[in-house]
């Protein structure tokens, strides 16, 4: 399974946008943005599914069991 990090990272940059330019699209931050391509954990899920929504996307619980990571 691919990390929250990895995912926007990848999506951003298939859809040619900067940082800022993806955050202002958002509706978020630009530091929202950062935080979430830096992997940093505390983070409001508000803004997460912003993001999120931008790709189709929104958060939503997984069986930890069910989980495989990639390997960074």
């Amino acid at each position: 399974m691919e990390t929250l990090s990895a995912f926007v990272k990848k999506r951003r940059k298939a859809s040619n946008l900067t940082q800022e330019a993806f955050a202002n699209k958002a509706g978020v931050a630009l530091t929202v943005i950062r935080k979430i391509e830096q992997g940093k954990t505390n983070m409001n899920l508000d803004k997460v599914n912003l993001v999120l929504m931008m790709f189709g996307y929104e958060l939503a619980p997984v069986k930890s069991k069910d989980i495989e990571y990639e390997e960074r």
